[in-house]
Parts: C-alpha cells; sequence; structure tokens
C-alpha cells in the first residue's frame, strides 16, 4: 500500500454506493470489493472501491 492511500469503513463505502451494509458486505465476502482488516476492523482502501466501481461500469456497456 502507497503512503497516503485512504482507507474506508463500511458505513463510508456504504453511503458512497447508496447501499445497505449486508450488500456491502456482501461485495466482501465475495471479493468483489478489496479489503484488509485491522484488529476487528474491516477496511476498504479507496482506490479498490474506484476499482470496483470502474470494473462495474465496463461490465455495464459491454
Amino acid at each position: 500500500m502507497t503512503a497516503g492511500t485512504e482507507l474506508l469503513t463500511v458505513p463510508q463505502v456504504m453511503a458512497r454506493l447508496q447501499l445497505g451494509r449486508s450488500a456491502v458486505y456482501d461485495l466482501l465476502r465475495t471479493r468483489q470489493l478489496a479489503s484488509i482488516t485491522l484488529g476487528r476492523a474491516r477496511r476498504i482502501p479507496a482506490h479498490s472501491l474506484t476499482d470496483f466501481i470502474r470494473t462495474r461500469l465496463d461490465q455495464e456497456a459491454a
């Protein structure tokens, strides 16, 4: 991870994607959205969220 990489909480990802908690955890569980665990806390690198959105847009356009 590069210096300055922003780590998002699950509630922050929920707000940005306008999805519920279980939907976000489903994305994490199926590894569609990358995350790291720090202790008991789950964090999503901001670039992973950007990559996820870009991939979904590309799938929709195909």
